[in-house]
Order: structure tokens, then C-alpha cells, then sequence
């Protein structure tokens, strides 16, 4: 059994929090190899230490001295050394990362010098092997990860070197020079690394028990989903959840591997498990037929109208083509013998609205063209709606019991989400309702 472990900024932040990863690391000998996030926020108002390099960069950029924001950064890293009794000399370490910013320094190099410092004291901790990320991971000149070459060196590491410590966030660039991913490119570091050695399973932890059935924001305590396909998780994650992007989950997806999002601080809790299917018994166990439910605010539909449209080949088509020219991103296409609605995101079309009217006016003539603003699209996802009678009914019941006007009905093709669309005013009412409705159709 090998485990690739991933823990976040946020279970990174302090000496106290590496107390609690070396607990979890040590529970279970399988877990060998870890990657780590740079220290994030102890508390409400505190800095993540990448904020604070970001900072730094933009002091070096305008010639303003960055002594007082580096001595921060220092003060956190000393603080984990002293409270986990590290020998790593820590004042040299910083001074010599120091000494490399200026000017001419990349950005890049900057910002990923939290995960790198969090990678050395972390191996030096749990007794592992610290393995900088910039001698494996590796990125095209187009700033595309090369995985087969990156998958390549970590296994011949990992060989040799069965318990490592990884840096998330960045790789190097053929001619050597650091490269980072987006924020949250831990994660995906995390995920390249179990599809390199082929890991039996991939954990992330962070500082919830899973992903949410429902926004906590919204929803208070939602219940955590158990199990999650990465169909689910796509159409969560498109409609506004906060959870895994899909270029986090692409490699492990592609090799199959379980993976668990875990909380730091409760290592029992089960987390959410994510995979490419479950079989039946499995599926057997998801008691809710909504494994969740997201949206967001602030759509725009454009309903068109034409007599005998279907009389008239490509009428569809031409229409999206004036969207695509003007640069607008279509969400959903819903439709009728005779109309057709183009729902967008009112930002995308907020300065060139009037003009995309005209053209559709002048080059399709519609008999009527209606604009309506303030729409929230929310989806409730689920593998099993396809196989349960009735539930859109219930769906639509349980939301007009509660005087919410439903604006649009849509559901994908593969039938594991129905796309339903409110007034704004309604965004959040109709996200308790639907979590109610999950919470009592079992």
C-alpha cells in the first residue's frame, strides 16, 4: 500500500499544526510520500506566508525595501522550528533565500520559496528525505507540465527514496528556472505525484471534514458527500462549489486512484472519497439522491423567438456564432419547436448587450428577442437522479411550496444533474430548500 498525502496551507500554519500532521503521517507507514503547502493563516486577519512574498516582489519591483515583510515571513518559520525543537538552521536558510531576490529575480522564484522552506522543515520533522520539486516536476516551454518526463523522475526518486517530502506550487522549466502553478498548485503537485508512482490512494487534507453537500455560507452545517464520482465533481466544481479543480484531479483521474479529502484536525472523520465510479454495492451505500447541490448569480437569458424556426437550418448556430464573435462564453441552451434561450453570464455581456441585439435583429430577424437579468443558475448533482421516478417533481414542488419562481429547466445529457434557474433574490432560499429536499428524499 503507498499513500501520496497532500496538506494545505492551512494545516501547515503553525509549529501546532505540524504537531498534528506528523500524528497523521505516523498513524499509517504507508503514507510515504508528502507534499506541502507553504504556511497559511493562523487566525482571521493573519497573512499566508505566499501573500507575504507576493508582497515582497512588489517592494523589489518599486525599489521599496521589503525588510519588515521578510522579517515577518522569518518570524513564522522560526516559530515552527522552536516549537518542534528543528536543528535546521533556519536563519541561514532565509538569509541565503534573501540574498537571491532582487530585480532580475522571477516572480516565480519569489513566491515559491513558502513551499520550499515549509518542505525542508517538514522532512526534517517526520525523518523524511526532502526532495525539492524543481528536480522532478518538470514544464514544457509552453508552461505545460510534461507529465511523462515528471512521472519519469519522481518514480526513479521514490526508488531509491521511499519516504519524501515534496514542495506543492512549482516545478522547473527545461533551462532550470522555477515555474509555478496557479494559487491552489499544491494540490496539483499533490496529484502528479501519486500518478508518478502510481499510489494506492491519494489523500488531501485540508481543514474541512470532505466537501460540503451545500455551501456552508448558505447552508448551516450541510452534511459532508461520502462518495463523489469525478463526473459529480466536475459539475459542482463548473457551478460555483469550492472544491478541486479539474486540473488538480486530471492525473490521479486518469490512473484511477482513489482520492480522499480529509480533515487535519479530526483524522478520523471518513472525509470525502472521490473516484471514477462506484459499483453497485457502493452506490447502494449513497442514501441521498442529491450528492450536491452549487450555483452561481448574476446570468443573463436571451430568448429568441422566431415562427417555423426549425424551417430554417442553422438558425441556432448563426445565432451562438454572433456570441462566440463578441467573445461571450455560452452556459446553457434551452429550447422549444419555435424559441431558444442563450444564457450567458450578464458580465460578459454587460457593454456589448445592446450590440449582440442588433446583430441578432439585423442577420436573423427574429419575431421577438427578450432579455432577463438577475438570474442564478443552481445545480443539483447527483448519480442516482437518473434512476429515481418523480424527483424533478418533488424538485419543483418543494421550490413552489416556497414561492420560488423557477426562471429555467435544463438537465445534462448523462442525467447526473437537472440546471435550474431563479431571480437573484432567490439564490440562497432556493439552495436551503433544494438541501432540505436532499435531507428528507433519501
Amino acid at each position: 500500500m503507498l499513500k501520496v498525502v497532500k496538506f494545505g496551507g492551512s494545516s501547515l500554519a503553525s509549529g501546532e499544526s505540524f504537531e498534528k500532521v506528523k500524528k497523521i503521517v505516523n498513524a499509517d507507514p504507508s503514507r510515504s510520500i508528502v507534499v506541502v503547502s507553504a504556511p497559511g493563516k493562523r487566525f482571521s486577519g493573519d497573512n499566508k506566508v505566499t501573500d507575504l512574498l507576493y508582497i515582497c516582489q512588489a517592494h523589489i519591483k518599486y525599489n521599496a525595501s521589503f525588510d519588515d515583510i521578510f522579517d515577518k515571513i522569518g518570524e513564522r518559520y522560526r516559530e515552527i522550528c522552536h516549537h518542534c525543537k528543528l536543528k535546521q538552521d533556519i536563519d541561514a536558510e532565509l538569509e541565503d533565500i534573501k540574498s537571491q531576490f532582487g530585480k532580475k529575480t522571477s516572480v516565480d522564484y519569489i513566491v515559491s520559496r513558502g513551499e520550499y522552506l515549509n518542505a525542508k522543515l517538514m522532512a526534517e520533522y517526520l525523518g523524511y528525505t526532502f526532495v525539492d520539486s524543481a528536480s522532478w516536476l518538470v514544464f514544457n516551454y509552453n508552461g505545460k507540465v510534461n507529465f511523462e518526463k515528471s512521472y519519469e523522475n519522481l518514480a526513479r526518486i521514490y526508488e531509491v527514496t521511499p519516504k519524501i517530502v515534496l514542495p506543492g506550487f512549482y516545478g522547473a522549466m527545461p533551462d532550470g528556472s522555477i515555474k509555478v502553478f496557479s494559487r491552489g498548485g499544491s494540490d496539483i503537485t499533490g496529484a502528479i505525484a501519486a500518478a508518478a508512482v502510481n499510489a494506492d490512494t491519494y489523500e488531501n487534507w485540508t481543514d474541512v471534514s470532505g466537501i460540503m453537500t451545500a455551501d456552508p455560507r448558505i447552508v448551516e452545517n450541510p452534511r459532508p458527500i461520502e462518495n463523489v464520482t469525478f463526473a459529480e465533481l466536475r459539475e459542482l466544481s463548473y457551478m460555483g462549489a469550492e472544491v478541486l479543480h479539474e486540473e488538480t484531479v486530471f492525473p490521479v483521474r486518469q490512473k484511477n486512484i482513489p482520492l480522499y479529502i480529509k480533515n487535519t484536525n479530526d483524522m478520523n472523520a471518513r472525509g470525502t472519497l472521490i473516484m471514477e465510479s462506484f459499483d453497485e454495492d457502493e452506490s447502494e451505500k449513497q442514501t441521498h439522491f442529491i450528492t450536491g447541490i452549487s450555483g452561481k448569480k448574476n446570468y443573463s437569458i436571451f430568448t429568441i423567438a422566431k415562427s417555423r424556426m426549425n424551417d430554417e437550418p442553422g438558425y441556432i448556430r448563426k445565432t451562438l456564432e454572433i456570441f462566440e464573435n463578441f467573445g461571450v462564453a455560452i452556459e446553457h441552451i434551452p429550447s422549444s419547436i419555435d424559441s431558444f434561450s442563450v444564457v450567458v453570464s450578464s458580465q460578459l455581456v454587460e457593454k456589448c448587450m445592446h450590440d449582440i441585439i442588433s446583430r441578432i435583429t439585423e442577420e436573423l430577424k427574429p419575431d421577438n428577442i427578450k432579455i432577463t437579468n438577475e438570474i442564478s443558475l443552481i445545480a443539483i448533482v447527483g448519480r442516482k437522479l437518473a434512476f429515481n421516478i418523480g424527483i424533478a417533481g418533488k424538485i419543483f414542488t418543494a421550490l413552489g411550496e416556497n414561492n420560488i419562481n423557477i426562471r429555467m429547466i435544463e438537465q445534462g445529457a448523462d442525467e447526473i444533474n437537472i440546471i435550474i434557474g431563479v431571480d437573484d433574490k432567490d439564490f440562497k432560499k432556493a439552495i436551503r430548500v433544494l438541501y432540505n429536499l436532499s435531507e428528507v428524499e433519501k
